[in-house]
């Protein structure tokens, strides 16, 4: 099953990108979801970091029934492992879709992403007829428990994807993200960056960076499980919201802020005017204080909820972020 399946492709061909790491408990169900999505052209592209249970037994099984492929991740956690596989040579260039291990997908999926994301072109293709528009989209969730059972929906809040907001807060889960193939070739030439927290707060800020289309879509498209294996776990509810405002306030959001103002620098170039001029004022605002609150006001960096909002602006008041 290593190397890359060959298989009769078309324009509309997704390749499912998966990271994986003792994925046994879920993974069955997961894969269960992918082989009854409602698009039939498909193949799955599994990272796999190291695991020492039974995942890369289901993998080979599910294998004989479907196109799979897996390579060797990098070993140094979930970020790392989902970059180098959208940057491996054996993927194939073309549309992609991140996995998670351990949700499950809604059958009708990979069919509405296209759709939304074709929809994203069309209304971009205006202001650029002649470039390849990257597109980056994402659906919303339906949080659950480990055994499915329905919590809630989560919720983007009330800020309209872009650059400047990304620069706070992602708004792009992950589990249920799908890249154009422009987006894909983005991704690839821009590289696997060091010290990057989440590999899909990053995909967006690049994306949103060098003037791509940002398809947020307000219709759950996947069940994202929660469970103590989770890196964050979903928006909603109180636990979630505790652990959030602590990392806002303790620094640790700000670090990870930094450092992805940092890589997005490094990168500078493929970005757009906008952008580098929002990068550089994020990067040289006042250290702490009424003026850096001011700054990051002025720039447009803010967090989708009010109280998200509140504790981003009492961060930045004792230099937290």
């Amino acid at each position: 099953m290593a190397g890359r399946v060959k298989m009769r492709q078309n324009d509309q061909h997704v390749t499912i990108v998966m990271a994986t790491r003792n994925g046994e408990a879920h993974l069955p169900e997961q894969l269960a979801s992918i082989a009854a999505q409602s698009h039939p052209s498909w193949s799955l592209f599994v990272s796999d970091d190291g695991s020492t249970d039974r995942t890369r037994e289901i993998l080979d099984a599910f294998g004989k029934r479907h196109p799979v492929s897996l390579v060797e991740g990098p070993g140094r956690g979930a970020a790392a492992n989902f970059l180098s596989a959208l940057c491996h040579p054996d993927l194939a260039p073309g549309i992609t879709a991140l996995a998670d291990q351990d949700d499950v997908w809604l059958k009708g999926k990979l069919a509405r992403g296209l759709r939304r994301m074709a929809a994203a072109e069309r209304k971009m293709g205006g202001a650029q007829p002649h470039a390849p528009l990257p597109v980056i989209y994402a659906g919303e969730s339906m949080l659950a428990d480990g055994a499915l059972n329905t919590l809630s929906q989560s919720k983007s809040g009330r800020t309209r994807p872009g650059f400047a907001p990304s620069l706070a807060q992602n708004l792009f889960a992950g589990h249920s993200i799908m890249l154009n193939a422009p987006a894909l070739d983005l991704v690839r030439r821009s590289g696997v960056p060091e010290r990057v927290s989440w590999h899909d707060w990053w995909l967006y800020q690049l994306i949103a960076g060098c003037g791509g289309a940002l398809a947020l879509d307000p219709t759950p498209v996947v069940i994202y499980r929660q469970h103590g294996g989770n890196a964050l776990g979903g928006a909603r509810g109180t636990a979630a919201g505790k652990r959030r405002l602590a990392m806002l306030l303790s620094g640790e959001w700000g670090r990870m802020m930094q450092d992805h103002a940092l890589a997005l620098k490094a990168r500078e170039a493929l970005l757009t005017r906008d952008a580098r001029k929002t990068l550089d004022g994020f990067l040289d605002a006042p250290e702490f204080g009424p003026a850096r609150i001011l700054a990051l006001r002025r720039l447009g960096i803010r967090r989708s909820s009010r109280i998200g909002d509140a504790a981003l602006a009492a961060a930045a008041a004792f230099g937290r972020i």
